[in-house]
Parts: structure tokens; C-alpha cells; sequence
């Protein structure tokens, strides 16, 4: 039990695979998933999804995390999930191609901060997300509670933390969590990430950077400004560019190499 890791082509999966724990997240978890991800940056799509039908996440493992705890940081106590977790999630959102979360059941506190996290979300029927965090005394960092709001607003994000909301999947498509709906979440996903692997790599990379610095700075400032200057003179000057047009002009599939 662990992480399911495959490889095909261009494409990662991921599966979380803990079906007896609802696909629950501890440390040693999270440090296995980011350790895939750091390992592997030539990617060109990546999925993250759960095994079984029930759980894409359930959250983390909060027995292991009680115990881990006990007594408070003043007394000993000490959290190991959530620095591991953080590094999780920054991998994810820096991890320079797309990662798409197959939501395939229920994503639920730190499970749906890992859906979050991810670029696109494929959403099965019966799945629902929800942070449960005031019920439990938990208190999310600061990034995620950004990126939750950046992603859904300010409403949407405010009716999830402070009234514990879990939201079925019409609530979810409703406030932009939801990107496509998928029988087979997984398989759906798959396939997408398939269909994006092929698309021009500085393309694809430098557009997920620049979406990164529009979210962290709230707006673009001269230096973010710049940064996207180069990456789209780079790609002007590339010669995937001259290999789309090329196939454009063609009628064929283009072969782009990221260079």
C-alpha cells in the first residue's frame, strides 16, 4: 500500500492507494508522491487519482495524526503531516507540466486541498469535496486557504471553511471546481492527460507558469511581467513553433519536442 506509480509514454499515474483508509494521507505518503513527481520532471501530463470508487481522499489519516500530536506542540507534540503535506502540494503546483486530480469519489478535507492544488479536476458522478476543518479544530495554512479562494472566490471559499459545506458535484462545477465530468474518473483523466502530453511542451509549460504568477502575485507587477516576456520570446524562437505551423499548414499531427 503506498502510491501506484506507472509510467506510459509521457504520461504519470498516480493512485493513492489505501482503499481500506478511504485513500487517507499521512507523511510518509505524501513524501513518496512528491518524491514521483521530483524524480520525473520531464513529464508531460500527470494523474493523480485514488484506487476503488469511494475515495478520491478521504483527508488525512487523523488516528495517526491524534497520536502524533498528543499534547499539543507545547508538550511535545509534534505535527509531521502537514510539513510533508505542504511540500506535497508546492511540488504539485510547481511541478513544471499540467497534474490533473482524477477525482474519483469523495475528496474530502486534505484530499480536497490536493484536488486544489492540481491544475484541472476530472470529476466522477458520485464524488462530493468538502473541508471539514472546523469540526475537527484544524486550522489550513495559509497557502491553501489561498489557493482555495484564488480557484473558487471569496463566497465559495468562505461558505466551505466557516460552515464545514460539503458540496456534491453540481455545487462543485457551480463554483469552478469541477472541470469535467467523467463516468471513469481515472480512465477519463488518462486520456486527457494523453490528449495534453501531446501539445507543444514550452507551450503548455510556460502557460502554467505564467497562471502561477498570476495567482501568487494577485496581478502582474513588471517583474512577473518580464518573466512571461521571455518565456514567450523563447517559444517564438523555438522550434516546436515552426513544427505547428509546419503541421498546421500540413493537415497532420504535429511532433514537438519542446525545443
Amino acid at each position: 500500500m503506498g502510491v501506484l506509480w506507472e509510467r506510459t509514454g509521457d504520461v504519470g499515474i498516480a493512485l493513492l492507494d489505501r482503499p481500506e483508509r478511504r485513500n487517507a494521507l499521512s507523511a510518509d505518503l505524501c513524501d513518496e508522491l512528491a518524491q514521483r513527481l521530483i524524480s520525473e520532471p520531464d513529464l508531460g501530463a500527470v494523474v493523480i487519482g485514488g484506487t476503488g470508487d469511494k475515495a478520491f481522499c478521504a483527508g488525512a489519516d487523523l488516528g495517526h495524526r491524534a497520536a502524533d500530536t498528543a499534547g499539543g506542540f507545547e508538550h511535545d507534540g509534534g505535527d509531521t503531516f502537514r510539513p510533508s503535506f505542504d511540500v506535497l502540494l508546492d511540488t504539485i503546483v510547481g511541478y513544471p507540466a499540467p497534474v490533473i486530480a482524477a477525482v474519483n469519489g469523495a475528496a474530502l478535507g486534505a484530499g480536497m486541498q490536493l484536488a486544489v492544488a492540481c491544475d484541472i479536476r476530472v470529476v466522477a458522478q458520485h464524488a462530493k469535496f468538502g473541508i471539514p476543518a472546523g469540526r475537527l479544530g484544524v486550522v489550513l495554512s495559509a497557502a491553501n486557504i489561498r489557493r482555495l479562494a484564488v480557484l473558487v472566490g471569496q463566497g465559495a471559499a468562505r461558505d466551505v471553511l466557516l460552515t464545514a459545506r460539503v458540496l456534491d458535484i453540481d455545487d462543485a462545477e457551480a463554483v469552478g471546481l469541477v472541470q469535467r465530468r467523467a463516468l471513469d474518473a481515472v480512465a477519463e483523466a488518462r486520456q486527457l492527460a494523453e490528449d495534453v502530453a501531446q501539445l507543444a511542451p514550452l507551450s503548455v509549460r510556460s502557460h502554467k507558469r505564467a497562471l502561477n504568477l498570476v495567482a501568487a502575485a494577485g496581478g502582474l507587477g513588471a517583474d512577473e511581467v518580464g518573466v512571461l516576456e521571455e518565456m514567450e520570446a523563447a517559444a517564438f524562437a523555438s522550434d516546436d513553433l515552426q513544427e505547428g505551423l509546419a503541421a498546421f499548414s500540413e493537415k497532420r499531427t504535429p511532433r514537438f519536442k519542446g525545443q
